[in-house]
């Protein structure tokens, strides 16, 4: 028999059982933000990002094709020129042309950035 002044031990039981019962409900909630927030970040920043690091590989490997044909072309274009105006000239009509190209495309960037 339990004395007068004794608690009851089914009531702390009970207690304890209340506390451990919201312990886990609050532990399944954070688990669920915590999953969906992956989720969120996975699509929201990662993916597009990746997508990104695709798109400036691609855009890098082309460039670096472009100026390997470029050069290929700027080389047999002064090899031909070479034979008409001699090498100080071929060398200044392709380093002309190059640096007009080079303005041309500067000119029409400045402009569609300003718009």
């Amino acid at each position: 028999m339990a004395a007068p002044g004794d608690k009851p031990t089914g009531t702390a039981h009970g207690f304890e059982a209340v506390i451990d019962s919201v312990a886990d409900l609050l532990q399944t909630a954070v688990d669920w933000l915590r999953q969906e927030a992956a989720g969120i970040v996975q699509e929201k920043i990662v993916a597009p990002i990746q997508r990104l690091g695709l798109t400036l590989a691609s855009a890098a490997a082309a460039a670096a094709l472009l100026v390997l044909g470029l050069t290929f072309i700027a080389v047999a274009l002064f090899l031909l020129l070479a034979n008409w105006v001699g090498y100080p000239g071929a060398l200044l009509i392709i380093g002309a042309a190059l640096m007009l190209g080079s303005l041309l495309f500067l000119v029409i960037k400045v402009r569609s950035m300003q718009k």
